[in-house]
C-alpha cells in the first residue's frame, strides 16, 4: 500500500509516518511538506538514508506546497498514492488572527487541489484531519456538555473557518463526485516534535530556561488533551475499517485547564511556579473542548491508551533527551537543514 501524507514534517504529520513504518514496514510512504516554519526536515531522519535522503527505500520526500496545482498533479502522477491522508495546514490561530488570508489559502484551496487530483488519479482514498475547533467552545459550568459529530459548525478564528470550510469541502467532494472521502476531528495533541510555539513544549523549553511561562488570561481555558500515537491509531483505524462519507471526533477523555498544565510541567521539572506570567488574551479565546468520541468506539472500537499523566511524563522526557532537536528550532538553524544537507533535490525528479 502507498500512503501520501501532507504536512509530513509537522508535528503530527510525522509522527503518523513513523506509526505506519512501525505498522507496516513493507508499505511505500510519501511525504509531501511546503517546509514553512512548522515543517522540519530534521525530524524525518528516522526514515531517510545517507546514501538518497529525500528516496530513501520505502521513503519519498517532495518539498511542495499544496496549492500548486500543476506541481501537486506531477506527485500524483509520479507515486500514485492508494491513500491521501492531509495534515498539511496553516495551524497556529494567533498566527490566522494576524494573516487570514494565508490560512485561507492552504487550508482550504490547497485542500481543493489535493481533492481534484485525488478525482484525476482515479478516485484516490482521502483522509482529511481537522480539528475540534470548528465547534467553537463550551461553557466551562456545563461539564456535562461534548462535542458530537452532529455538533453545528461554529468557527471562532481565521483558523478555525479555514478548517471548517476544508472539511465541508471534503464533504461535497464525497458527495457530488463519489470519492471515497473520511474526516476526523481531534482534540489538542501533544507528544515528541510539536513545534515550540505550542503550550506544552513552550512551557517545557520556557522552564528549562527559567524563563517566564506566558498564559494567556486566567488560564482557566479547558482543553481535551491526546496523545499523538492514540491520534495516528485512530486515522489508521478510519483509513483501513471507516465509512466513506463518515466524520469520526477523535478525543482523549483528558480534559485539563492550561494553567494546571503549566504548573504540573514546573513540578515535573522543579521549577518555582513564580515563573507563570499571566499576559493579555487571545481574540476570541475559546473557554473549553470537549469531544465525545463515542462513535469511533462503537464502530472501531477504538479508545485512547495513553493517560495524561503518563503522556505528560513521556513528552517532557523527550523534550529534555532531544534538546538539540529544539534548540535548533529555536536558533533559527532548523531552516538551513534542507539546504545543508540536502540540496540535491531536483536529482530525484
Amino acid at each position: 500500500m502507498k500512503w501520501l501524507v501532507t504536512g509530513g514534517a509537522g508535528f503530527i504529520g510525522s509522527n503518523f509516518l513513523y506509526y505506519l513504518r512501525g505498522q507496516y514496514p513493507t508499505d511505500q510512504l510519501v511525504c509531501v511538506d511546503k517546509l514553512t516554519y512548522a515543517g522540519n526536515l530534521s525530524t524525518l531522519k528516522g526514515l531517510m538514508s545517507a546514501e538518497s535522503p529525500l528516496s530513501a527505500p520505502g521513503f519519498h520526500f517532495y518539498q511542495e506546497n499544496i496549492c500548486d496545482r500543476d506541481r501537486m498533479f506531477a506527485v500524483f502522477e509520479t507515486e500514485k498514492p492508494d491513500v491521501v491522508v492531509h495534515f498539511a495546514a496553516e495551524s497556529h490561530v494567533d498566527r490566522s488572527i494576524d494573516a487570514p488570508d494565508v490560512f485561507l489559502k492552504t487550508n482550504v484551496l490547497g485542500t481543493g487541489v489535493l481533492l481534484d487530483a485525488c478525482r484525476a488519479f482515479g478516485g484516490i482514498r482521502f483522509h482529511q484531519v481537522s480539528t475540534d475547533e470548528v465547534y467553537g467552545d463550551l461553557p466551562l459550568d456545563r461539564p456535562d456538555l461534548f462535542f458530537t459529530e452532529t455538533t453545528p459548525l461554529h468557527t471562532s478564528s481565521p483558523y478555525s473557518a479555514s478548517k471548517a470550510g476544508a472539511d465541508l469541502l471534503v464533504q461535497a467532494y464525497g458527495r457530488t463526485y463519489g470519492l471515497p472521502v473520511t474526516i476526523s476531528r481531534c482534540s489538542n495533541n501533544y507528544g515528541p516534535y510539536q513545534f515550540p510555539e505550542k503550550l506544552i513544549p513552550l512551557m517545557i523549553i520556557n522552564a528549562l530556561n527559567d524563563r517566564p511561562l506566558p498564559v494567556y488570561g486566567d488560564g482557566l481555558n479547558v482543553r481535551d488533551w491526546l496523545y499523538v500515537w492514540d491520534h495516528c491509531r485512530a486515522i489508521d483505524l478510519i483509513v483501513k475499517h471507516g465509512t466513506t462519507g463518515e466524520t469520526y471526533n477523535v478525543g482523549g477523555h483528558n480534559e485539563m485547564r492550561n494553567i494546571d498544565i503549566v504548573r504540573l510541567i514546573c513540578r515535573e521539572l522543579g521549577k518555582p511556579e513564580s515563573l507563570i506570567s499571566h499576559v493579555t488574551d487571545r481574540k476570541g479565546h475559546d473557554r473549553r473542548y470537549a469531544i465525545d468520541p463515542a462513535k469511533i468506539g462503537r464502530e472501531l472500537g477504538w479508545q485512547p491508551e495513553t493517560a495524561f499523566r503518563d503522556g505528560i511524563a513521556r513528552t517532557i522526557r523527550w523534550y529534555l533527551d532531544h534538546q538539540d532537536w529544539w534548540q535548533d528550532i529555536i536558533s533559527g538553524e532548523y531552516r538551513t537543514y534542507y539546504a545543508k544537507m540536502y540540496g540535491q533535490r531536483e536529482e530525484i525528479r
